[in-house]
């Protein structure tokens, strides 16, 4: 943020920075405001994953399952405000269900729980858990994105059984607010250009993500519109006020 804005300090800016901007009251900047948008680079989905001990075996057998266990079903995350955290909140606020948050101090931790049976449920990367998945140790239930994955073609969308619902990860590149225009634009079509590589896609495919090409204002837009629905997500997650699926949420 109080970087010389001449294009070298470079930001990697992640859906965690999206979800801190209304995770926490007190930060001394304001992630929208104190950067410049220069271009996303990769998108890639959460798993709805469970042991392989949870009778469901989809979404809507999940969703009947925890209706009737209220409670007793408890969904591990990487730690308090984690995207795996607030994309297990946003399934149960739009899915209607009560299930119990059990963070972890990582996404490492909380898989191994999970694995061993401690917990029930987890909304991991799936770089995390597509190793666990085809061993046979974790089922999928679905994945959060609004398309299938290419890595796990057969498993269906959270979306085709709780209309609305998608929950990605990205990664982009902020620089300084007060970076020129035209550093700026550099910036962003030498991303583009390598997005385009087929080598670099090839390598963004083996993480399990695709390639997030665009214009900076593209950027900005997904920063502006990630950082609304988190907060809407975190806003209902801390009032006491509201129960049942939201009708507003994404």
């Amino acid at each position: 943020m109080r970087a010389p804005p001449d294009g070298y300090t470079l930001l990697l800016a992640t859906g965690a920075n999206a979800i801190s901007a209304t995770l926490y009251e007190k930060l001394s900047f304001d992630f929208i405001r104190d950067i410049a948008p220069v271009a996303s680079v990769i998108r890639f989905p959460y798993v709805m994953v469970v042991n392989p001990s949870v009778r469901a075996k989809s979404v809507p057998e999940f969703i009947a399952y925890a209706m009737t266990s209220p409670g007793k079903i408890n969904y591990a995350s990487a730690g308090t405000g984690a995207p795996s955290h607030v994309t297990g909140e946003l399934f149960k606020m739009m899915a209607g269900v009560d299930m119990v948050h059990v963070p972890y101090r990582s996404a490492g931790p909380a898989i191994t729980d999970l694995l061993g049976g401690q917990v029930q449920v987890m909304f991991p990367t799936t770089v995390l858990s597509i190793g666990y998945i085809r061993a046979g140790r974790l089922r999928a239930l679905a994945v959060t994105a609004a398309t299938r994955s290419d890595a796990l073609p057969d498993v269906p969308t959270v979306a085709e059984f709780v209309p609305g619902y998608e929950a990605t990860s990205w990664i982009g590149i902020g620089a300084p607010k007060n970076t020129p225009v035209e550093i700026v634009d550099k910036l962003n079509k030498e991303i583009n250009t390598a997005l385009g590589d087929p080598t670099f896609k090839a390598r963004l495919a083996d993480v399990r993500g695709s390639a997030l090409s665009g214009s900076p204002a593209d950027f900005g837009k997904l920063i502006a519109d990630e950082t609304e629905k988190w907060g809407k997500v975190i806003g209902r997650r801390t009032s006491s006020r509201s129960s049942g699926p939201p009708t507003n949420i994404p």
